[in-house]
């Protein structure tokens, strides 16, 4: 005989209900890149806008930096630790294959009793937990943590003249939790792995096994293939998210993309045909390519400043390694 299962019950509709971000204190400007590479100021900042980006330092380890931002979102939120029944964190530079940097940072901020997991999608990873938390708000109820947090500055190679200017260190969270209306639009996501290889690692952690004195693995980029990809690609999935959620470019209070170039955010608003009131996220400029920290921590920047308003309506696009993506229209918190 088949038992029936009962079915959860949770939110008709979510939304973000608060944001919470954390820069590191050390402040690296181009010259002082430039001291291992071949480039300069004016040509970092020509190719891709970034004239600081933040380091962290031996205290600002992932867990530290993550509480912050996480107690800060929940605080936004109005809401306790006790409230949160899920972590869900976006990073590639936990280099721990196990336990899962979400459970670490459940217990830094109180939420004892929370589920916590990692998911690693490089760059799009935040937006994809959203998307997680969001599904398993409307599944359970309660509410769900999503941070963002990298220590990109772990895994760079100093001396590549294709990477280590682009990269910075932070956290960014967000509070997804039940609302009246909706507040998070549907997802339009993927991946083209047959482009994998145009972000990675340099060499597989197992490579210590047979050679302990081998180089440190460090992140590798072919710039101009993830640059022409972007522009290209990622204009038409941000339309594709717009038309999802039924909104026009010119009823968008902001545009929140992946911080990964100031000329690849250009190209995507020029492509859109955003109007002149809609704010563009430029965080890039002074916190760099935070990878999976980057839009929460933009989002962070652009309502602390005043350029967006809470309860605007927000286009949130991320992607990166394995050449994966996701974007949807969001409720600013």
């Amino acid at each position: 005989m088949n038992a029936e299962l009962a079915v959860p019950e949770g939110a008709r509709h979510t939304r973000i209900l608060g944001v919470g971000a954390y820069r590191p204190r050390r402040i690296v400007d181009n010259a002082e890149v430039c001291r291992h590479i071949d480039s300069s100021d004016e040509w970092i900042r020509s190719r891709t806008g970034i004239r600081t980006r933040r380091w962290a330092g031996p205290d600002e380890t992932l867990g530290a930096m993550a509480e912050q931002a996480a107690s800060k979102a929940i605080a936004a939120a109005g809401i306790t630790p006790e409230d949160i029944g899920c972590v869900i964190t976006a990073t590639f530079t936990h280099l721990m294959q196990t336990p899962a940097i979400a459970t670490e940072i459940a217990h830094r901020i109180g939420a004892t009793k929370a589920a916590g997991f990692d998911i690693s999608a490089g760059c799009a990873g935040f937006v994809h937990g959203v998307v997680l938390a969001s599904d398993a708000v409307r599944a359970r109820g309660g509410h769900v943590l999503v941070v963002g947090v990298e220590r990109m500055s772990d895994i760079l190679d100093l001396t590549d003249r294709s990477t280590a200017f682009i990269f910075g260190d932070g956290a960014g969270a967000v509070v997804v939790g039940p609302s009246a209306t909706p507040g998070i639009g549907p997802v339009v996501w993927g991946a083209d792995g047959s482009q994998a290889d145009a972000i990675s690692q340099s060499v597989p952690w197992d490579v210590f096994k047979k050679d302990p004195q081998h180089a440190f693995p460090a992140l590798r980029q072919d710039g101009q293939r993830v640059f022409r990809w972007a522009v290209y690609e990622m204009a038409k999935v941000a339309r594709q998210a717009l038309d999802a959620a039924g909104v026009r470019p010119e009823e968008l209070d902001a545009f929140i993309p992946h911080q990964a170039n100031e000329r690849i955010i250009d190209s995507m608003t020029r492509s859109m045909e955003l109007p002149p009131q809609v704010t563009v996220a430029k965080d890039i400029v002074t916190n760099g390519n935070t990878s999976g920290a980057s839009i929460p921590l933009a989002m962070d920047t652009v309502l602390s400043s005043g350029a967006a308003a809470s309860g605007g309506t927000a286009l949130l696009l991320g992607y990166g390694s394995g050449l994966s993506y996701a974007a949807l229209v969001a409720i600013l918190p």
